[in-house]
């Protein structure tokens, strides 16, 4: 059969053809085009599935509290977080007593009354510290602060011996040391430049620096405390509220990890050292010291008897957090609300020339700020005006009934708000005037609802150093008062509520005396 007759007999589509069996490009085309097309159908119904549950879920936890109808896929209010405003948060807390929003597919729950705040912090049972997603990550997850019922009870038994009276006499010498020794640096500073001071890094090194001889002495050289003073803002900057979580070169949490090994290293051999110091008989001369001969006192019952060295480190370890951010934040705004209010000053000199009988070089003792009502009284509405802290974040444990009609999902954040307690104005009238006044009368509304004044928090987990907090900042302030003038740079930014002032607070020192 020739070629032709071959092909004249036989259907075109089924010649023979040493490529029929490989399929044609069209075909391969048709297969990858159907394959491409059930892969993006698939992707966008996982996707679309995904985010109807995300959408579901957040709507089934919130149920009638006020808030977003719904939340942003996947980041929430995230944008929201990272520049806070108080403007943000008023506009939060008028809304309702307990509100709900998402952040990262985390439900919290915001309260804002004060019986709600105060609810949260006084429920261990059904709440814990949460500090910030990577606060576990960066202060180590068996922080004591982290703890909770018995094992919590017999860390603050131990520590609470060391802020008593004769405790806070002890370490009130040395900060009244170190207080005039920046202060001197501070105007040479200003000296030198001519001009404000950035006030924040140098408030900040005060507290870091003072707090480290304070708790450890001598038992933690000066190149030590030069080290964690300049790494701990590591620390600080990752236990913001919203951080990105992985421990990866590169991140803050990355950082602060670090920064948390170097300062844990030093200060477990600051703990070392004061053992040791304390089983030769020497005395004591700082918050190491103390705690060693208090864990060695035969008539502390009941209490955890021994700490090792890394324990005591990681407790010293919150103490510096405490210290780097809420008290800095404290001394900063009083330097402000002083320079803003030149009348005020006055009134704290005359009190100093009272109680020092007009000598200045005399170190400032607990006896003597007992009798200085008006400079207490100037510290107190400075913390109220301006709280250090103005909410800390909780996690329910389990279920959590804050009211009859709302039980807070298990594992959500559920934040009590601390800063409209302090701006009520049936408290505390014309709440955003600095009135130190309303803190004189002792029947006064101020003192008759202390309930309303939660700048060191409630409950458990309040806050175990009040009273050194309240000495560091009148030895600062009384001191400060006598021996220096300051002025404050106003700039728009000077009253935005933040943690610090948004402009650092720009102050220029000159001597007094």
């Amino acid at each position: 059969m020739n070629e032709h007759s071959r092909s004249a007999g036989m259907p075109q589509s089924t010649q023979y053809s040493p490529y029929s069996y490989f399929p044609s490009a069209n075909l391969l085309s048709n297969l990858k085009a159907s394959v491409s097309s059930t892969w993006i159908c698939t992707t966008l119904a996982v996707l679309a599935t995904f985010l109807i549950l995300e959408q579901t879920v957040y709507r089934v936890k919130k149920r009638h509290l006020p808030g977003s109808k719904w939340t942003i896929p996947i980041i929430g209010k995230f944008a929201d977080s990272m520049s806070p405003t108080l403007e943000g948060y008023q506009k939060q807390w008028d809304s309702g007593s307990l509100t709900a929003l998402s952040v990262f597919n985390i439900f919290i729950v915001m309260a804002s009354s004060n019986d709600y705040a105060r609810k949260i912090l006084n429920s261990p049972t059904y709440t814990e510290p949460a500090l910030v997603a990577s606060g576990k990550q960066v202060l180590c997850e068996d922080n004591w602060v982290f703890l909770s019922g018995k094992a919590h009870v017999d860390y603050r038994r131990v520590l609470n011996t060391l802020f008593t009276r004769k405790a806070l006499s002890l370490y009130l010498s040395l900060q009244d040391t170190l207080a005039r020794q920046h202060f001197t640096e501070w105007l040479k500073t200003c000296k030198e430049t001519g001009k404000a001071l950035t006030f924040m890094k140098p408030a900040r090194d005060l507290n870091m620096r003072t707090s480290l001889k304070v708790f450890c002495g001598s038992h933690i050289p000066d190149d030590a405390v030069q080290e964690i003073t300049d790494k701990y803002w590591l620390i600080t900057r990752a236990l913001e509220l919203v951080n990105f979580p992985l421990a990866i070169p590169g991140t803050k949490v990355y950082g602060a990890i670090q920064a948390r090994k170097v300062a844990v290293k030093w200060l477990s051999n600051a703990a070392r050292l004061s053992k040791i110091a304390m089983t030769e008989g020497s005395e004591p001369t700082c918050l190491l010291d103390r705690w060693v001969l208090e864990l060695n006192n035969p008539e502390l019952k009941g209490s955890k008897k021994q700490f090792t060295d890394r324990q005591m480190a990681l407790v010293i370890l919150s103490f510096l957090f405490a210290s780097q951010d809420a008290m800095s934040s404290g001394i900063i705004y009083a330097f402000q609300h002083f320079a803003d209010h030149p009348e005020v000053v006055e009134k704290v000199r005359e009190e100093q020339h009272r109680v020092r009988g007009g000598d200045y070089s005399r170190p400032m003792t607990l006896e003597m700020i007992d009798d200085m009502p008006y400079l207490r009284a100037c510290i107190r509405e400075s913390l109220r005006l301006k709280p250090p802290v103005c909410m800390v974040p909780y996690k329910a444990i389990k279920p959590f009934p804050i009211s009859p009609e709302y039980t807070v999902p298990v594992n959500s954040m559920v934040i009590p708000s601390l800063y409209p307690s302090m701006h009520d104005p049936e408290v505390y009238p014309e709440p955003e005037k600095f009135l130190p006044e309303r803190w004189l009368d002792p029947n006064g509304l101020a003192w008759s609802n202390p309930k309303q004044f939660l700048v060191f928090g409630s409950g458990p987990h309040k806050c175990i150093g009040i009273d050194y907090t309240l000495m560091h900042m009148a030895c600062v302030m009384g001191t400060a008062a006598v021996l220096m003038d300051w002025k404050h740079e106003v700039t728009p930014q000077s009253d935005k509520v933040h943690l610090f002032p948004k402009d650092g607070c720009l102050l220029e020192f000159t001597p007094r005396v």
